[in-house]
Parts: C-alpha cells; sequence; structure tokens
C-alpha cells in the first residue's frame, strides 16, 4: 500500500478511536452496575450488564492501546509505514473485532439490518438508555473503522508471510 494512503489511513483511524475514546470514557467513569441495574432485577439482568460493561471496559483499553501507537507513528519525524500497518492491523484485529464480537456477547450485529437504515445491533436483553446509547452511539465509529480496515483484516498479515518467504 502507497505511504500516503497509510499515513491518510493512520490520520483517519486516529481521529476515529479518539471520537470513541471520548464517548465511551465517560460512560464508564460514570456508570457501574449499580447505576444500571435495580434492586428488581434478577440474576440475568445482572450478568448481562456486567459482561457489557466488561465487553466496554476491553474495548475502551484496545481503542486508547491503538490510539496511541497511532499517534507515536503520526508523531514521528520520518512516518515509519511497517509501524503504521502493524499498529492499523491491530487496531482492526483488536478495537473493530472486541466491538462487533464481544466476548460477554450482550450484544451482537444482524447483517440483516446493516442495509436498511435501521440498527444493526441486537441486544440480548432489554438495556437502560444509558447502555443502550453509548453501544449504539458508537456503532458508526467501529463500522468506518471496518470499512477502511478491511485489507487489515487479511491481506496484510498475507502480504507480511510472503515477504518473510522470500
Amino acid at each position: 500500500m502507497p505511504s500516503a494512503n497509510v499515513k491518510q489511513l493512520s490520520e483517519s483511524a486516529h481521529d476515529k478511536l479518539k471520537q470513541a475514546i471520548s464517548q465511551l470514557e465517560p460512560f464508564l467513569n460514570e456508570n457501574a452496575l449499580p447505576q444500571l441495574t435495580t434492586a428488581e432485577d434478577g440474576e440475568q439482568t445482572t450478568a448481562f450488564y456486567k459482561g457489557l460493561l466488561s465487553d466496554l471496559r476491553h474495548l475502551l483499553v484496545f481503542t486508547e492501546v491503538a490510539y496511541e501507537k497511532l499517534g507515536v507513528a503520526l508523531r514521528r519525524a520520518n512516518f515509519d509505514i511497517e509501524f503504521a500497518e502493524r499498529a492499523l492491523y491491530e487496531t482492526y484485529h483488536n478495537c473493530v473485532n472486541a466491538y462487533f464480537y464481544p466476548k460477554n456477547e450482550g450484544y451482537s450485529e444482524d447483517g440483516r439490518y446493516a442495509y436498511t437504515g435501521q440498527d444493526a445491533i441486537r441486544f440480548r436483553a432489554k438495556p437502560v438508555r444509558a447502555a443502550r446509547d453509548i453501544v449504539l452511539g458508537v456503532s458508526k465509529i467501529y463500522e468506518d473503522l471496518r470499512e477502511e480496515l478491511a485489507y487489515y483484516e487479511s491481506e496484510y498479515m498475507t502480504h507480511r508471510r510472503m515477504q518473510g518467504q522470500k
């Protein structure tokens, strides 16, 4: 991939990651299990929110790490294409995958809704407004990252392996 494209992609991904952090961090700072559950909620609801909060914390950490790595790549006097490509690869595989395939499966993407203009994210249980809003609020950011970084899903590692065999 030409260096100008890698640098432009790095800048775009860096900006999107910053947007995601600016939404995820305040939500996680202001919300914990007691804010999301009530005394009447059962074990299933509590387990749902524990899993959701855990997944969002992981997503935030992966996003912050990727943001920092891309920031390092962009601040270097000489733009290091290999370092930036590795950071973009990790952004896709850590951040995008953490969003769309959360470990605790509190929500999932239903591809049947992706092209209808409706939200493609479906929750396992009906979440409170704040939890629903944060997951759906960052959805567009991670969708954009997935589209922009699709190359890094598979072709990047195939290219790297082929270079290693030469």
